[in-house]
């Protein structure tokens, strides 16, 4: 090999290896808020600040990430939506307790990802860019779901939204939820969710005029669960599970969304439409990775604080 090919080569090593400790290392680690404002409410409606909280994969020993996530109790959220895998360790939930108890006393809904229910198993990293995981949840540890939703609904209050509905009122404003379980393991049930949004809508006793704001909540952002969002007018969706690509190009472009999200999608806010209805779509990029694959570059860890004002303040 000529000296100038063998110059290249140690060069490209170089930058790939501090690529990779800087993703490992630093980024992984540089949580941020993302602020959006979206207009759903009735003109003149006090605004609802909402975080959303989206992909933990909390271990035991990530001290640092649980301190992050209780700091944002400072941002006095109206409304909590936690889009799922909030477990990344058989062992975590006694500190996923310590991160979320903050919010006690916080209005909340939430829809659970694959990695609730079981643990992550070891795989090579590189897997994730080759295209949507497979769940191996034959051979994966059993996590304490039940210890989960014992925190996050009997503890915290937070109502369940795996296929389900349900309906809160905030700062003087109705809003309802439809949410689906985990689309990236089939667990959608969206054959449910026209009649369960329709006697949602039935038991609305309000004595106003003033029509409900829809929200879809859901972990995996497949196309057929916003359509089904959409469809039944939803007027914001929430997400996560592409954690926004993890490794993107420079600039943030994702390279794979881990489902059939447009690669465009894959964090941030924008407009979905479909059949002549459009939604607001927030999806996160969320907190944490898989232990299995700690590595995050040129996207950032990150919680949204999505603020709801009336549609006579205007999007941003």
């Amino acid at each position: 090999m000529p000296p100038s090919a063998r110059i290249v080569a140690a060069a490209s090593l170089g930058i790939a290896a501090a690529t990779a400790v800087y993703g490992a290392a630093i980024e992984r680690r540089a949580y941020r808020v993302r602020r959006e404002t979206v207009p759903v409410l009735v003109p003149g409606a006090d605004p609802i600040r909402v975080l959303h909280l989206s992909d933990l994969h909390l271990a035991p020993w990530q001290h640092e990430k649980v301190a992050w996530v209780r700091s944002l109790v400072a941002l006095k959220p109206d409304l909590i939506i936690n889009t799922g895998d909030n477990l990344g360790h058989a062992d975590a939930l006694p500190t996923l307790i310590e991160a979320f108890m903050p919010f006690d006393g916080v209005p909340g809904v939430f829809a659970h990802g694959s990695n609730d229910y079981f643990a992550p198993t070891p795989k090579n990293p590189l897997r994730y860019l080759m295209g949507p995981s497979k769940g191996e949840t034959e051979t994966a540890v059993r996590l304490d779901t039940e210890g989960l939703d014992a925190l996050l609904h009997g503890r915290l209050g937070w109502h369940p939204l795996n296929n389900a509905v349900a309906q809160l009122t905030i700062n003087g404003s109705i809003l309802e939820f439809m949410g689906t379980a985990d689309a990236h393991r089939g667990w959608d049930r969206l054959d449910r969710l026209p009649g369960l949004v329709d006697a949602l809508r039935e038991l609305d006793d309000d004595d106003t005029d003033d029509p409900a704001v829809m929200i879809g909540v859901t972990h995996a952002p497949y196309q057929r669960v916003l359509n089904a969002f959409t469809t039944q007018r939803a007027d914001l969706i929430f997400a996560g599970h592409t954690h926004g690509g993890q490794v993107c190009l420079p600039g943030g472009r994702a390279i794979i969304t881990n489902c059939d999200l447009p690669r465009d999608r894959a964090r941030g806010l924008s407009v979905w439409n479909h059949a002549h209805e459009a939604s607001y779509l927030n999806v996160s990029a969320g907190i944490g990775t898989s232990i299995y694959a700690p590595v995050r570059f040129a996207c950032p860890p990150e919680a949204v604080l999505v603020t709801l004002v009336g549609d006579d303040i205007g999007y941003s």
